[in-house]
């Protein structure tokens, strides 16, 4: 039986809101060490002790960082905002956050916490970080995934989603709320839907902003794949070029074999740029590069790449193989296949995708991809269960930039057709994490009215 099962929970989450009835952090048990918080003077910093296993069969305790805001009274309860990653804190970002967020702030009491091994307590790796930084998709050296996962030993399995959400569960209890909705951004978004199956009585609503499909597993890699012609034509189609920039893409990876770097930087240009040209000519560089002029593409490489460094302490990537090698399925099955034949099994999966499956790009890159590469090399630790394939019938908002191409919006699609009643809000124009980077407020408003309604 998996840990998920023996605990009866699941993971998720990037914003989580609570109903009336929540305590004060001062009269919550689990909660000490409260002080204002540095950032803004009507929050209260505090922390969240959790068990290290929560079965209890190890030792020792984490201390979680908890920020949360003084409005005690908020007429409709408690707003919990959870960072994605895996891998990244949320209360260094309390700030931006609760500015994103000010059209619900009468309204709710904000609360927000790093999720285990990140922040302070992260699952520091040196080499898998300097290799990787903030990206998901740069291919790791497999040595720097093995000496991670030796180096964090058994307890790497005691950072899946299902433990994030036995966390999530406690801080509920802490805070003394007796529902709460929850907001999740990127990979917030599975946590999310993660504690709202296992806990459906205790979600009132969902917002998911940039959405990782709650049954995610390697069969939305090539999803994303295909997602980046649809992307590429869109942004050429609004800049009036009239060349086909997802032929271009395709033509440069079939003579330069650099896939898995491309849908790299395309994906982080996605998130920085969704206009696709500033500071960075996409269109320009690929079209160049097809005519045998790399050295734009070389550029651009090189600065997104740049773009990517980043401390554990910014986004664990300890933390990310940890919780994503548990929680997803791949070709060679779940963590706990055997390294011998994963290799195998992943060339046989993928040599049976037709290659319409995979374009503009080709099969190297969906199986060279970060994302694979990070979990083909990770040591068998027991995985996470698998959910329910439909989510909980809880109020649900989605919502989705169409130029992003981390969570790409046929992810959104496909989570939308598993959440009775949902509605999802594509928002022109924005990239990854519409509720707080998109220009436009439509994102902000949506969630304001769905919220406060």
């Amino acid at each position: 039986m998996s840990k998920a099962r023996r605990l009866g929970v699941a993971t998720a989450v990037l914003v989580v809101v609570a109903s009336r009835g929540s305590a004060g952090l001062g009269s919550a048990p689990g909660l000490v060490d409260q002080q204002p918080c540095p950032q803004l003077s009507d929050f209260t910093c505090s922390t969240l002790v959790v068990p290290l296993a929560h079965t209890g069969a190890r030792p020792g305790a984490l201390r979680l960082k908890v920020a949360a805001a003084n409005n005690l009274a908020a007429p409709r309860g408690v707003l919990l905002f959870l960072a994605g990653g895996p891998g990244q804190p949320g209360v260094p970002y309390v700030a931006r956050i609760a500015n994103a967020l000010a059209g619900i702030r009468s309204d709710y009491r904000l609360v927000v916490y790093d999720q285990r091994g990140t922040g302070d307590g992260a699952l520091d790796c040196p080499a898998l970080q300097q290799a990787m930084g903030s990206s998901d998709l740069h291919p790791p050296p497999a040595a720097a995934v093995r000496a991670c996962a030796r180096a964090l030993g058994a307890v790497r399995s005691l950072y899946g989603t299902d433990d994030v959400v036995a966390d999530m569960e406690l801080l509920r209890q802490a805070l003394g709320a007796d529902r709460w909705a929850l907001d999740g951004v990127s990979y917030g978004t599975f946590v999310a839907e993660r504690y709202a199956v296992a806990y459906p009585d205790r979600v009132s609503k969902l917002v998911l902003d940039s959405v990782v499909p709650h049954n995610a597993g390697y069969t939305i890699v090539p999803v994303e794949l295909r997602a980046v012609a649809r992307v590429l034509r869109l942004v050429c189609g609004q800049a009036g070029c009239s060349d086909d920039p997802a032929a271009d893409l395709a033509a440069v990876v079939r003579h330069y074999h650099d896939g898995p770097a491309v849908l790299d930087a395309l994906t982080s240009i996605s998130i920085v740029d969704p206009t696709f040209r500033e500071p960075l000519d996409v269109l320009d560089a690929l079209r160049r590069a097809r005519r045998g002029d790399a050295t734009r593409l070389d550029a651009l490489l090189r600065t997104t790449r740049r773009w990517a460094a980043a401390p554990a302490e910014g986004l664990s990537q300890g933390l990310h193989a940890s919780a994503l090698c548990a929680d997803w399925r791949f070709p060679w099955g779940d963590a706990q296949a055997p390294l011998s034949n994963r290799r195998t099994k992943l060339a046989a999966f993928v040599t049976r995708l037709p290659p319409h499956d995979v374009q503009p790009f080709d099969r190297a890159t969906a199986t060279g991809n970060g994302l694979v590469g990070e979990c083909l090399a990770w040591p068998p630790t027991e995985p996470t269960a698998p959910a329910d394939t439909r989510l909980p019938k809880v109020p649900t908002l989605l919502l989705a930039g169409d130029r992003d191409l981390s969570t790409p919006l046929e992810w959104a699609r496909l989570e939308a057709m598993a959440a009775p009643g949902a509605r999802l809000l594509v928002v022109n124009g924005a990239g990854h994490d519409v509720q707080i980077r998109a220009r436009s407020n439509a994102g902000r408003d949506a969630i304001t009215a769905f919220l406060t309604r």
